[in-house]
């Protein structure tokens, strides 16, 4: 990491790292080192059962501060230390975040250290789940992350790769320096919000990217989208002085300036983050849902026991449909539909079947747009209406959609 203390956004900024009770608590070690890198203060509090992994002296050691370890320290306590550490924190960093821990902020439980910490900070949260996959995959657990997403905690990782029992799958903290960067990502100074713009003033939910449905903790069922024109979107629409949510997909993709970034990887998961950002004036469903998922995601790697192998998948939700049947402050519901014949077709079909105001269409599977490509095609179809945008940078179209959707606003 090229970080240069004396200018970047982390520097003289003043970091409450949070230590869970994982095997990934080790990695916490040198977190610490690399946020001090980039000219952070770093304090430390840790967990009981992050005690049982590593020691409250070596965190002391590299933080140049004594480490926390419980409420009940009588000389700390004496003045409402933990309060204080509260409000000394600029931000709070939870890593590892354990699933049982995510639980407890989750529901605003308060039992020890840090969970009171948590609680009691005005400072902005950042998790990094680590744990077994099976865990991370657990339907309790992704509630519980995306309740958090929702109230702003911003949630980086896990990465997928080998975990300590052995198995693989998603669950490892990321590594320190992919979180600092993250961490410095978020506290970047945003581009400044537009005094006067087509959307100052509304909030935009955009969903972007692919959503990978699990098969084992090897595989899973995907598709091509890389999110470019989610995420040209979300700039744009951030430019044009809206306040944007972004849910996104697994893409490798910076997060644009001055929006809020939600990452998920699996449909389920993409349904709880777009609906808990709501209320919203506008959502735009650039992702491409899975419109399947695997009955059950084995624990273990499926191996290769025949020449066929049969998977039962079932229906994800309809995200876009579930959206555009509310009723409540959404002025717009604008659809994407990514098609590799009859696109006018079927776009409409869709406009119509689902109730949307706009739909966005484009042929995939051809040179020069579609997925992965940084140019793009496509005809908005509306009631009683259509427009064609030339093929042109995904940045340039995004102008040129918003722009039609500001002007279906006052329709």
């Amino acid at each position: 990491m090229s970080a240069n203390p004396e200018s970047g956004p982390l520097r003289g900024q003043r970091v409450l790292l949070c230590v869970g009770g994982g095997i990934a608590a080790y990695k916490s070690l040198d977190l610490v080192r690399r946020l001090r890198d980039v000219g952070a203060d770093v304090q430390v509090a840790m967990t009981a059962g992050a005690q049982q992994f590593v020691t409250a002296l070596s965190f002391q050691a590299l933080s140049g501060h004594p480490t926390r370890t419980t409420l009940w320290d009588s000389a700390a306590e004496q003045a409402m230390g933990h309060i204080e550490l509260a409000r000394w924190a600029d931000r709070v960093v939870v890593a590892p975040a354990t699933a049982d821990l995510i639980a407890h902020l989750a529901h605003g439980l308060a039992d020890d250290l840090v969970t009171t910490l948590c609680l009691a900070t005005t400072a902005p949260i950042t998790v990094a789940p680590a744990m077994n996959h099976r865990m991370w995959l657990h339907p309790a657990t992704q509630a519980n992350v995306a309740t958090l997403a929702g109230r702003g905690v911003q949630v980086v990782g896990p990465a997928d790769g080998p975990l300590a029992e052995g198995e693989s799958g998603p669950g490892r903290l990321v590594e320190p320096l992919d979180l600092v960067a993250a961490l410095a990502q978020a506290h970047a100074p945003a581009v400044a919000t537009p005094t006067a713009g087509p959307l100052k003033g509304l909030r935009v939910v955009i969903s972007a990217g692919p959503t990978y449905e699990d098969l084992d903790p090897v595989r899973y069922v995907g598709n091509r989208s890389s999110g470019k024109m989610g995420f040209a979107l979300a700039a744009a629409a951030a430019r044009q002085g809206a306040d944007v949510a972004l849910v996104a997909g697994p893409v490798q993709l910076a997060t644009p300036s001055g929006v809020k970034r939600i990452d998920v990887r699996s449909a389920a998961q993409m349904r709880d983050a777009v609906l808990a950002a709501f209320p919203a004036d506008i959502y735009i469903g650039a992702a491409a849902v899975s419109d399947y998922t695997p009955r059950r995601a084995v624990p273990q790697k499926i191996k290769k026991t025949g020449e066929t192998l049969t998977l039962e998948l079932v229906r994800t939700p309809d995200i876009l449909a579930e959206v555009a049947a509310q009723t409540g402050a959404l002025k717009l519901v604008v659809g994407f539909a990514a098609e590799t014949h009859d696109v006018e077709k079927y776009a409409r079909g869709k406009l119509a079947a689902k109730r949307l105001d706009l739909i966005i269409a484009n042929q995939v599977g051809i040179s020069g747009g579609g997925f992965e490509s940084d140019d793009n095609a496509a005809t908005a179809y509306w009631q009683g209406g259509e427009r064609t945008f030339p093929s042109s940078s995904k940045a340039e179209l995004a102008e040129g959609l918003l722009d039609l959707i500001s002007e279906r606003l006052q329709a």
